[in-house]
């Protein structure tokens, strides 16, 4: 006999009087009376209706996946978003030698600092990943420099951010290889750890890295450098500076693990960080 829902019912099983139960009692075994069934009932009732706290933890679980989710597919859909997904980058963007990472030209660079993007931009912070005697030897106007774990760390801790204002953060180095890169993946990272429980919400979701770093800026640009000069990172009046400060950076990122690829999805978008 077939239901009125497409699956099939046993012919042993009454459905008189808008109820079933099966008639077919095991052998060995007692009748089941109405008192039973009805305890039975009951008790399934009472199971139903109650959830553990484990229970309500999954559900939660459940829900932040699921936003979770939502949210990197729709990163991975939009590259125009910053890095929460919140609104568009403000800069345009140039493919450079890290391509997990938004790169900026010279000239955006310039366009920047000459007020191009005064309206869209609140507050800007260049950050200067190269040694303090590459930067007193000639670096942007009003860039900061930080050069190592400690001093992005702090960055993140002491600067005060709002969901309502749009702070940009522009890294380089000498030539944006190695030191910017590391760095502003640190702080990304930092970030992301600091707000996990509200992912993908960030401090300083629109980063970009100066394609071609200090030098390539300095060759066009000199204007808006003090002093206009540069002092290369090998220059062998600093040899002894050099070794210090390798050392000191090499004692921080002992304990640093192996930078992972940026992922790809399934279609084969590359996920900017």
């Amino acid at each position: 006999m077939a239901s009125g829902f497409g699956a099939p019912i046993d012919d042993n099983v009454d459905v008189s009087a808008g109820k079933y139960f099966n008639t077919d009692i095991p052998i060995g075994k007692r009748p089941i009376d109405d008192a039973d069934l009805h305890n039975q009932r009951k008790r399934r009732r009472s199971q139903s209706c109650e959830l553990t706290s484990d229970d309500t933890n999954d559900v939660r679980n459940t829900t932040s996946i699921s936003t979770i989710i939502k949210a990197v597919e729709r990163l991975s859909t939009e590259p125009r978003l910053v890095a929460d997904g919140s609104r568009e980058n403000v800069l345009t963007t140039t493919v450079g030698k890290h391509n997990d990472l938004n790169a900026i030209t010279p000239q955006t660079m310039s366009d920047v600092l000459n007020g191009v993007y005064r309206n869209q931009i609140d507050h800007l912070t260049i950050v200067d990943c190269r040694y303090p005697y590459e930067y007193d030897g000639g670096h942007i106007k009003g860039a900061i420099n930080l050069y190592n774990k400690q001093a992005i760390k702090e960055f993140l801790d002491n600067t005060v951010t709002s969901p309502n204002k749009n702070h940009v953060i522009i890294f380089h180095c000498e030539f944006s290889t190695e030191r910017g890169p590391k760095l502003y993946r640190l702080l990304r990272s930092l970030d992301r750890e600091l707000n996990a429980e509200l992912y993908p919400r960030l401090n300083f979701p629109e980063m970009y890295l100066l394609e071609g770093g200090y030098k390539e800026f300095f060759q066009t640009h000199k204007e808006h450098c003090f002093p206009q000069s540069y002092m290369p990172m090998l220059h062998k009046k600093h040899s002894e500076d050099l070794r210090h400060f390798r050392v000191k950076s090499k004692s921080w990122a002992a304990g640093d693990k192996p930078r992972q690829k940026s992922r790809v999805n399934g279609s084969g978008t590359r996920l900017c960080f």
